[in-house]
């Protein structure tokens, strides 16, 4: 998931606050420390980009790269296309239409819903693929219950096939629109009523005010919220694997372990970040030079209009439907399942996952929050434009799909280890092994890669909070910089830091695609026990591991709420 900023009571049109100025002269420790993060983070990439030409000045590529070409190179670029524009397309409706349902009427229900729509958040997309599969196949309850009611045998009445491109679209969209909702609801909180009002007093009604003047203002949130749909759409693997969807992260999971081509998946990631940067350049050139902010100073928020009769009731069931569909169904069925059957391992045997999971999680999250924290106090002290370059390129990560991060991780590593098993034999005659690319290590780092960005932001928006004055005050006391950080800065900013730690800690329980590719094989997590068991068509165990899963999802929901509560 993604960390937004939540709407401010400052005025859009007043200054932000400087940050610290550092004394001239040598650069900090810190800031090298940040360009170093940034160059690591980024080295996965430029390993993909450089293994995926390397065969092509040797002779053009493998067989199996000349394979993939010429039978399934245009079906995964085409699945890939057809999936983000039909997951993109329901959630951008979805969570605009809800966003401004609950920020510009009142309806039954509108207070509960408005924080019931980021539920679905908490919801990874391949579960909820998994328990909407066992309800609709053919076998499940839904289907059962009709050829009972009816009298019919399966094959004699149509059902829409789930397993479908549009059912993992579905899936995905169901899981996924919270991002358009919450940056959408953040926007038109921060639109003036002046607007609304006057484009009614012009004679337009509700509706025609919303399409002609509020959706057109809030454009930079909906393409800023499709854009983190349409990346985490390219970056699944669980759902479309299990959807038999063929697209370019499967593609790169059967080329690396299915075809033992390394070479050609990382032509394929190579591919898949391609389209990623096309899909980014195109929303950023669409953009023009454009401005949608307000030119006035007061912003009075908008005030909501009384629905009556029919019409409110359908705004509840429109708004409540996502909730129902994206998190109460599926939690529901996830729940029943488990106290049914559940996991049939003994809990000394089922803890391990867990125990690995937490592990992993814990361990990129501290990391994680230590990066995060060291580029952001590098920019805020040494503002140079090489910090603030180092610091995006540390954020790319996140529009990375994980497949990718994965190959990118597993190509300098593996070179590493070689070249350091080939100096031991030389040497010693002793062989090392798969010290780093063979351990957590690696999947480690293809978390911090993957995810900092998620630590970043909230650390940003932390430390934008914090007044400069408290920093110089510190020292002009004598405290030096470090100590003015450890002593006056870090403490107000443990919330930001506990934000950011919670954060990455769930996003990391969640990934399945790295931890699939990277992980070494005598370690399983929770998000691989529940992807192992649904592959092998035993549903009801997996919603033991799902249900934990979604648990801990919930956590950084509640974070989003109590923020969100804060920020009006």
């Amino acid at each position: 998931m993604s960390v937004t900023t939540l709407p401010s009571s400052r005025p859009a049109t007043q200054a932000a606050a400087p940050a610290p100025q550092p004394s001239r002269g040598r650069v900090p420790p810190w800031a090298r420390a940040g360009w170093l993060v940034a160059l690591l983070v980024a080295l996965p990439v430029l390993a993909v980009l450089a293994d995926a030409v390397a065969p092509i000045f040797g002779g053009g590529g493998s067989q199996v790269w000349h394979h993939i070409l010429r039978t399934s190179l245009l079906p995964y670029l085409g699945n890939s296309l057809q999936l983000g524009a039909l997951v993109a397309l329901m959630a951008a409706v979805t969570g605009v239409a809800c966003a401004w349902l609950v920020t510009a009427c009142r309806f039954p229900g509108r207070r509960s819903l408005e924080i019931a729509l980021l539920l679905p958040m908490a919801m990874p997309a391949y579960v909820c693929g998994y328990l909407y599969t066992w309800l609709l196949d053919g076998a499940g309850p839904v289907q059962t219950a009709l050829r009972g009611a009816t009298g019919l045998r399966w094959g004699e009445y149509w059902f829409p096939e789930i397993r479908s491109l549009p059912g993992a679209a579905l899936m995905l969209a169901a899981v996924l629109y919270p991002y358009v909702y919450l940056l959408c609801r953040a926007a038109f909180l921060q639109q003036s009523t002046c607007l609304i009002e006057a484009s009614r007093t012009l004679g337009l009604s509700l509706p025609r005010a919303f399409l002609r003047v509020a959706l057109p203002l809030a454009r930079p949130a909906l393409a800023a919220g499709t854009g983190l749909v349409l990346m985490e759409t390219l970056a699944d693997f669980g759902t479309v694997d299990y959807f038999a969807v063929r697209t370019f992260t499967t593609g790169i999971y059967e080329a690396w372990f299915g075809m033992g081509d390394r070479g050609a998946a990382s032509q394929l990631a190579a591919c898949l970040l391609g389209v990623v940067a096309l899909l980014l350049l195109a929303e950023h050139a669409s953009r023009g030079g454009r401005r949608f902010h307000s030119t006035t100073t007061r912003q009075p928020p908008l005030r909501p209009v009384e629905l009556r009769g029919m019409k409110a009731w359908a705004a509840t069931a429109f708004c409540a439907l996502p909730v129902l569909v994206g998190f109460a169904i599926p939690a529901g069925g996830l729940l029943w399942l488990m106290l049914e059957q559940g996991d049939a391992l003994a809990p000394h045997r089922y803890l391990p996952f867990a125990r690995n999971s937490l592990l992993l999680a814990g361990t990129t999250a501290l990391i994680g929050v230590a990066l995060a924290a060291l580029l952001g106090w590098g920019l805020r002290l040494y503002p140079s434009r090489l910090s603030g370059i180092a610091n995006r390129v540390a954020g790319l990560g996140y529009a990375v799909p994980g497949s990718v991060i994965a190959v990118g991780t597993l190509v300098p590593f593996g070179l590493a280890d070689n070249a350091l098993d080939g100096w031991m034999r030389a040497q010693f005659g002793v062989s090392t092994g798969l010290l780093l690319s063979g351990s957590m290590v690696a999947l480690v780092f293809a978390y911090l890669v993957r995810f900092l960005a998620v630590g970043q932001s909230a650390v940003e928006s932390g430390l934008a909070r914090l007044k400069p004055s408290l920093f110089q005050a510190a020292r002009t006391l004598g405290c030096g910089p470090g100590a003015a950080i450890r002593r006056v800065e870090a403490p107000l900013a443990r919330g930001a830091l506990l934000a950011a730690a919670v954060l990455v800690f769930v996003d990391t329980m969640k990934e399945l695609p790295a931890t699939l590719i990277v992980r070494p094989f005598d370690l399983d997590t929770l998000a691989v026990r529940v992807h192992n068991l649904a592959s092998d068509e035993r549903l009801a165990e997996a919603s033991t591991a799902a249900l934990l899963i979604v648990a801990v999802g919930l956590v950084p929901v509640l974070v989003l709420v109590r923020a969100m509560r804060r920020g009006g």
